[in-house]
Parts: structure tokens; sequence; C-alpha cells
């Protein structure tokens, strides 16, 4: 079983400015600590390139892509919501996070890895059909996941977003389709305000929309058992072809933006769980996508954990 690893310094050149917590830092440290993990050089490399249009408007309106790169390439500091800071590279580097990940995509497809992460920036989830928000402007694992369906044929995805964050602009994309389950749990009420439990899809989607809202405070007592009786067995249920999770890891419990109060080793038990799971219905197919996660340390000691359970299973860890 192999596991592939995307990232790219081009990503460091979204400056979002000083005291801004989506900053190049944090793909910094994460590089550091997979670089320091006795696997890397076992890691299969994914370098990014430019998309074919046509899968970023599968996503996003016509408009609304012409839009940001006026916008962004006009000198504008902000798209939208005031949250999302961006300077005159911004652009070219969040499709490049959209490209590296349909590269990722290809990779998993063709047998070449397993499982994989994109350490991608921006970040993807809150962005909508028409909208940048929460310091995303592309939505890359919703592009991700049409892609899948459109240039390799899988019918069903299951998204699972753990990110503290309810994925607002994932959800809207896919709440009338029922090819596409799509999990989220995440500190409620929060930002962005949406994910009530209440949200379970439209149409032939309803249903296929779980929203698992926690309490600020909620820690590994709540959060285990959501994936043991609620996530694991909808998954199960639901019986994907591939699993791609919008990876979050601002519910550490040190992160500045959240009241969740997780332990960095509990990312890695969601991820076995997750594996146990797709290892039944998917052939083992795992694609994970970096969102939040803004305290460095925290950040980087949570994707390690995540990554370690990729690569080594349901076994120990060989540190």
């Amino acid at each position: 079983m192999a596991t592939a690893f995307l990232f790219d310094s081009v990503y460091l050149q979204h400056d979002t400015g000083w005291g801004h917590p989506e900053k190049p830092e944090r793909l910094i440290y994460i590089s550091n600590a997979i670089s320091a993990a006795p696997y890397y050089e076992s890691l299969v490399r994914i370098k990014p390139d430019m998309p074919d249009m046509k899968h970023v408007e599968a996503i996003h309106s016509k408009s609304y892509i012409k839009r940001v790169e006026k916008e962004i390439k006009g000198g504008t500091s902000y798209l939208d919501s005031g949250d999302t800071v961006v300077c005159g590279y911004s652009y070219d580097v969040a499709l490049k996070a959209v490209g590296g990940s349909l590269r990722m995509c290809d990779a998993i497809m063709e047998k070449r890895a397993t499982n994989g992460f994109c350490a991608v920036r921006p970040p993807g989830h809150h962005a909508e059909y028409d909208y940048a928000a929460g310091f995303c402007i592309f939505n890359n694992i919703a592009i991700a996941a049409r892609y899948l369906q459109n240039r390799h044929g899988i019918g069903k995805i299951a998204i699972v977003d753990w990110d503290v964050h309810h994925g607002n602009g994932t959800q809207h994309s896919f709440e009338q389709d029922c090819s596409i389950l799509y999990i989220s749990l995440h500190q409620h009420p929060h930002y962005p305000g949406t994910g009530a439990s209440s949200e379970s899809g439209t149409g032939a989607g309803k249903g296929y929309t779980i929203n698992v809202p926690m309490s600020a405070g909620s820690s590994e007592r709540e959060y285990i058992p959501a994936f043991q009786n609620r996530i694991i067995p909808a998954i199960d249920d639901f019986k994907p072809e591939i699993i791609l999770i919008s990876a979050g890891f601002d519910a550490h419990r040190n992160d500045p933006l959240s009241s969740i109060r997780l332990n960095t080793e509990t990312f890695g038990e969601f991820t076995r769980m997750l594996m146990s799971v797709a290892d039944i219905h998917s052939q083992g197919r795992i694609i994970s996508f970096l969102e939040g996660g803004y305290n460095l340390q925290a950040l980087a000691e949570s994707v390690r954990a995540m990554m370690d359970a990729f690569v080594y299973g349901q076994g120990e860890k060989n540190d």
C-alpha cells in the first residue's frame, strides 16, 4: 500500500499578510513534519499543474471564476467575505491547488497509490458556487469529487469533513445529489453558521447530507462515539467507491479558532476508522485535502498522525 503526498512551494506564494491565520507557514510546518518521517522517501510525490477549467466550472460559475481572476489581478486585497485575503499570485495558486488535487485523484485511480494527502492552500470547503468565503477561493474537494465522477467514472463518493467549521460550500455543491454522501462534524454554533442537524439534503439528495453538530468543549468523549455510531455506519450503508476527507485540524485543543478539545492522535484514529470502511467498500482508496488548522505545531503533529495512519494502516507506528 503506497501513500501519496502533494506539496509544492508554489502554495507558499498565496500571501495573506501579517496576522492572518491562514498563512504560508502552515505548509512549511507540515512539510517539515512529513520530511522528518522515516517513510518520507517512500511517498509517491504529486506535483501540481493548472487544471482544465471545465473541471473548475463543474462546481463554480464561469462568471465567478472570471470575476475572481479580474479582481485578484486588478490588485484587490480580499474577495467577497472580508476574511478571504488575497495577493497578486492568489488566483494562479488557487488554481494549482485544484490542479494538484486532480493529479492526486489520477494517482489514486491509476493505482500508483492507495491513499494520499493534498497539502494545498488556499483551502476550499467554504467556497460557494459564486462566492469566496472562510479563506477559500475554489472548492478543492468538491471539484475533485466531480472530477472523479466525470473523468474516472466513479459512481458513489463519501466526503467526510472533520474540520471544526462546517463545510457550507461542499454541502451546497452536493445537497441535491444522491451519488455523494456528505458528512460533517463541526462545532455548532460557530462559523459559518450552517450545519444544523436538520440540514439533510434536498430533492434527490435528501438523506445524503449528514451533519453532526458538536458543542463547544467537546472532546474524544463525544467525537469517537460520533464516528463509531453515526459516521462509519452511514458510510458502510452507502458503500462508496472512494472516500474523500476535508481534513481540517482546527478541532485540536490548542487551536486558536475553535473551542473543541481533541488530542493530536485522535486525527490518526479518525483516519484508521475511515481506512477500515474504505478497505471494505472502496479498495482502500482515500484522499485527504487540507482545510483548517492554525496552531502551527498542533497542525504539523496532527497531519503527521494522519499520515502515519495512512502509511502504517492498523499496525503500530515505526518511529
